[in-house]
């Protein structure tokens, strides 16, 4: 089943969007259509986010376009930089090309957004962000998912390196069948060994 990304219809207020705040965003196709499958739709979205990342002064340390979705982790870089302005100039400059391509919608209406906690940190959300394709069966390592990366030093390193315990995304909790996975399974493992359920 998949996730429930639908937005709430109540906003935070705008000036929380406002600064060098971290959040997680998640965009999802029209109708959960597979459209991020196809690459060449998936690269053209890559090259559109990098650019509208530096038009708004965000860094993305994490991305990854799934077949029905996508998720970000962005940072604001500057006081300036405004995360409502960000997302929703990336998806009205991808919306009217492709549907002038295709005649048809790209985007939901919606998307979900969190902005990050100190608790949250910030390697483990982006491993969250490039393990899904692995959780999803699409790849045995995020390395061999063409469709995911990061603009950023930080996040390259990050992908380079070991991969953390997982994050565990809010929604979880109201989803039972999401929240009864072990974080031992959301786990990449390089070397393909045994990993032991962490003990309760």
């Amino acid at each position: 089943m998949a996730a429930d990304f639908n937005r709430k219809n109540i906003r935070l207020g705008a000036d929380r969007y406002r600064g060098r705040a971290l959040y997680f965003v998640t965009l999802c196709f029209q109708d959960r259509r597979r459209l991020g499958a196809n690459p060449r739709l998936a690269f053209w979205l890559t090259a559109s986010l990098r650019k509208h990342a530096s038009l708004c002064a965000f860094l993305i340390h994490a991305y990854c376009i799934m077949p029905d979705h996508m998720h970000l982790l962005a940072a604001g870089a500057s006081e300036e930089s405004n995360l409502i302005k960000f997302v929703e100039s990336f998806k009205q400059e991808t919306a009217v090309e492709f549907a002038r391509r295709t005649h048809r919608r790209l985007w939901q209406f919606k998307y979900y957004d969190r902005i990050l906690r100190a608790s949250d940190a910030v390697d483990r959300v982006a491993w969250y962000i490039w393990l899904n394709p692995v959780r999803k069966g699409l790849c045995r390592a995020p390395t061999d998912y063409r469709f995911l990366g990061s603009f950023t030093e930080v996040g390259r390193k990050l992908l380079n390196g070991d991969s953390v315990t997982a994050w565990t995304p809010p929604w979880t909790h109201l989803n039972p069948t999401a929240a009864a996975l072990k974080p031992a399974a959301l786990r990449y493992n390089p070397k393909r060994e045994p990993v032991e359920p962490a003990k309760s």
